[in-house]
């Protein structure tokens, strides 16, 4: 993106600012008279403003260009539109989509998605549609609709396979194999993830070899398997270390944690969190890192080190909640219930247990839901 243009596009957005604050509803006459800056790069700028506004805890502010972006992506995308202006608003939209899934808003990601799909599917660009369809599928996933998500899933595999698109049909098959393992269809999970593991080696794909054999170790440990799940885990870590893929390998060593930890080596397991938890904070990846301290916090749990494991809960809690990522936020909060259940602190245990219910359920995540309405019946029977 070019600075000038760049700079026409944050004038706009300053414009558009300022009608917010003096609410006098012109929006539309300010658009018309800048007409040649609505494009789609500018839907990309106008995501970008809105999250800088979510974080400023301005959320009127931050929806109205949500909403905005909407529309303008809707008259970008229409059919009254030239054929390579829908193609560029359909490809910055899936981006937009992917940057809403990272912060935890899946109905939005799921409405740009939806509208996406659509655009591809009218002008015929088949990638695009199973780019779409496999986000879709990402997005339920998230949400804990995990057959809904392999329906979209094996939508997207049968385009990937019907244009001989190799890689694409290799990324369908592994999250279909994620899938299954969040079903506990483990058996059905390690056969996605054995078919895509070989169209990545065929392909010399390293970076996807190593995932499919890191999910392949996950797989194999929801089984009980934990043996053969480290084996993975370790070809996995071999492989991302050598193509220096630093980001997978703090993924791998916490993978190897939570096996050691089904294995109940405990202290072994600590050591993994520590290194993958090192590696996150190096790489800025405050997700990474909220996962790590996440596991350290359930690894310190097991050894009956509930006060520690508060620190970490309290620790990555407080990640989750600077990220937005509510899924993480909600388990975090479980988690806190579940070390204050533990040290008898049944009123404390109550209240993360109800805060993490209510997340969830405004997530619409049945399954942390469950856990949460499970957790707090406990709590509620050890009280008395």
């Amino acid at each position: 993106m070019k600075e000038e243009r760049l700079q026409g596009y944050l004038q706009l957005i300053l414009l558009l600012l300022n009608i917010i604050i003096d609410e006098s509803g012109e929006e539309n006459q300010v658009l018309n008279e800048n007409q040649e800056l609505v494009e789609p790069e500018l839907l990309q700028v106008m995501a970008e403003e809105a999250e800088k506004l979510a974080d400023h805890g301005k959320s009127n502010e931050a929806n109205f260009f949500i909403n905005l972006l909407l529309q303008l992506g809707e008259y970008l995308g229409s059919s009254q539109q030239p054929q390579t202006i829908r193609q560029e608003t359909a490809d910055t939209l899936l981006k937009v989509g992917i940057r809403w899934l990272q912060t935890s808003q899946f109905t939005l990601a799921l409405q740009v998605w939806e509208f996406t799909l659509t655009i591809y599917q009218e002008i015929k660009d088949r990638n695009g549609e199973a780019n779409s369809l496999g986000s879709l599928g990402i997005a339920y996933d998230s949400l804990g609709q995990y057959e809904r998500a392999i329906k979209y899933y094996q939508q997207s595999l049968t385009i990937s396979q019907e244009i001989k698109d190799r890689n694409g049909e290799a990324i369908s098959l592994d999250n279909l194999g994620s899938a299954y393992r969040s079903l506990r269809q483990y058996e059905q999970a390690i056969e996605y993830h054995q078919q895509s593991l070989s169209i990545f080696q065929e392909l010399k794909d390293r970076k996807g070899e190593a995932n499919s054999l890191n999910n392949l170790g996950s797989a194999y440990n929801g089984l009980g398997q934990y043996e053969r799940a480290i084996e993975y885990h370790q070809q996995s870590l071999t492989i991302k270390r050598k193509i220096k893929d630093r980001n997978g390998e703090a993924i791998s060593l916490n993978n190897l944690g939570n096996a050691y930890d089904s294995l109940g080596q405990y202290e072994r397991a600590i050591e993994y969190y520590q290194q993958s938890l090192t590696i996150a904070r190096e790489l800025k990846n405050r997700t990474g890192e909220a996962n790590s301290l996440g596991s350290l916090g359930i690894a310190y749990h097991s050894l009956g080190q509930y006060e520690r494991a508060i620190e970490y809960y309290k620790q990555s809690l407080t990640l989750f909640q600077e990220l937005k990522n509510r899924n993480g936020e909600g388990n975090s909060l479980n988690n806190l219930g579940n070390a204050y259940l533990f040290l008898g602190q049944y009123e404390q245990a109550i209240e993360y247990y109800k805060q993490s219910l209510t997340l969830f359920q405004e997530l619409k995540y049945r399954n942390g839901e469950a856990k949460s309405l499970g957790s707090l019946g406990i709590a509620y029977h050890s009280l008395g």
